[in-house]
């Protein structure tokens, strides 16, 4: 493996201090069982992965993957994809190897169980009576609290009624998400001193048990009350936080101006780079140009590279019918892959799920792709690059070609021909009679001239490392 350079970036805020973390590549173990997890903890760590996002740890049921994101307790890790000693044996085989645990949240809404019964009382008497007949197995998945009583009530949420201006702050953080024909939606808690206070339970036993970072799920759904309440300094130091805020676009988007930006202007936390996912989206698109992403932020279509978790995909967009219409091309997947992985700025993340063949959409198109050779060769370069500074040398419909200090060039071509990309070698510091070689091909590339031309096969993405 190439050697990895851990150059720490350094976040300190009034709001509290985020530990310093390098923009290491994130596996989104996307419905993965904890044990999965930790049986592969050796390959995740050789693929060049030093954190690894699962599933919420918490009390739910159904095996559908979407059960996994409402909640009936926090309480208790118990769900399908295992329990608190599996995740507690996952975070240490992980720890063994050098990798981190992040844990995917779910703080703005609990189950909806209007199906089965009226009342909001959670997790429910039900699940209260299993507690008490089987309390030997529970006092082993128990975080925190008294499973003998109710952990929320009605008191504990906002009046029922669904979300209709998806533009209007209020509307989308006080009133539910809801599906179609009648559902009345998840349940949306309201940030009481009661809530808050078992959301700062939960969150405090999850970094007690080992994991070092939180993931919030819809966090666009919570008010900036809520999620000041709940992520104190003392519950964010020596994480790395990174919230879900869905927008269409960037600067001048009305879902980044109303949504995205208040919540990176208030808090210290990282966000999914929405943003540059439409630019990539728009730039592989066949109106739409590699030139977009010569420098995408100086115009505000990426975020800064320090607050920035940068994707080809999120699990939201295979699995739920509104968002398959943003599943990229797989070669232009790659092709972008080479980009987010190759450039400077941003922490990637590289989703990968495990779905049962009753909900997996594709195939298994994504169920291997964390540890494909392509991949890893990707993350290899992008570990070796950490540091360098990137400097784009030409930008074009068809071609992106820039540099890593001078170790490395990264050359895209999306379009169906080969292309030819000549710079001045002068210009831009490029080392002659040294042996340029491509990761993912294997190619050699040495520059012999002042001018040099660079050939981009097409659909091809070339990773070149001296």
């Amino acid at each position: 493996m190439k050697a990895v350079v851990n150059i720490l970036i350094i976040l300190s805020f009034t709001f509290g201090v985020i530990r310093s973390v390098s923009a290491d590549t994130i596996l989104h173990a996307f419905n993965w069982k904890y044990s999965e997890v930790a049986a592969k903890a050796n390959q995740i760590a050789q693929a060049g992965y030093k954190q690894v996002l699962v599933a919420p740890a918490m009390k739910s049921s159904g095996d559908q993957w979407w059960a996994r994101y409402q909640p009936q307790d926090y309480r208790v890790i118990d769900s399908p994809l295992g329990n608190k000693e599996d995740f507690v044996n996952m975070i240490q085989a992980l720890k063994k190897v050098g990798v981190e645990v992040y844990a995917d949240v779910v703080l703005n809404h609990m189950a909806n169980e209007s199906w089965k019964r009226s009342d909001l009382n959670y997790p429910g008497t039900d699940v209260l009576a299993d507690y008490k007949n089987r309390s030997s197995y529970y006092a082993k998945q128990t975080l925190f609290g008294d499973l003998s009583q109710e952990l929320f009530s009605a008191n504990d949420f906002h009046p029922a009624g669904c979300i209709t201006d998806w533009n209007d702050p209020g509307n989308v953080q006080y009133w539910r998400l809801c599906g179609g024909n009648g559902d009345t939606g998840l349940p949306d808690l309201d940030p009481n001193n009661w809530v808050v206070s078992q959301q700062r339970l939960y969150l405090q036993a999850l970094k007690d048990l080992g994991v070092k970072g939180f993931r919030i799920d819809a966090v666009k759904h919570m008010s900036q009350y809520q999620i000041d309440q709940i992520f104190t300094p003392s519950i964010i130091s020596g994480m790395y936080v990174f919230g879900e805020v869905i927008t269409s676009g960037g600067k001048g988007d009305v879902s980044y101006d109303v949504f995205l930006a208040p919540y990176l202007n208030n808090t210290t936390h990282a966000a999914y780079d929405f943003p540059l996912f439409a630019t990539i989206r728009d730039a592989f698109s066949i109106n739409g140009g590699l030139n977009e992403l010569h420098d995408p932020q100086a115009y505000g279509a990426a975020l800064e590279g320090s607050r920035a978790v940068t994707f080809t995909i999120t699990h939201d967009i295979p699995n739920n019918d509104g968002f398959r219409y943003q599943i990229m091309d797989p070669t232009d997947e790659t092709l972008a892959y080479a980009y987010i992985l190759g450039r400077d700025g941003g922490t990637p993340l590289v989703y990968s799920d495990e779905l049962p063949a009753s909900e997996d959409k594709d195939n298994g198109r994504w169920k291997n792709v964390w540890d494909k050779t392509q991949m890893v060769e990707m993350i290899a370069f992008h570990n070796a690059m950490q540091g360098k500074a990137m400097t784009v040398l030409h930008s074009d419909h068809c071609t992106l070609l820039f540099k890593r200090g001078k170790q490395g060039i990264v050359g895209i071509n999306k379009c169906g021909d080969a292309q030819n990309v000549t710079v001045d070698t002068n210009q831009y510091e490029l080392n002659w009679y040294v042996d340029y070689k491509d990761v993912l091909s294997g190619a050699k590339e040495q520059i012999t001239s002042r001018y040099h031309t660079f050939n981009l096969p097409a659909r091809t993405a070339r990773m070149y490392m001296m």
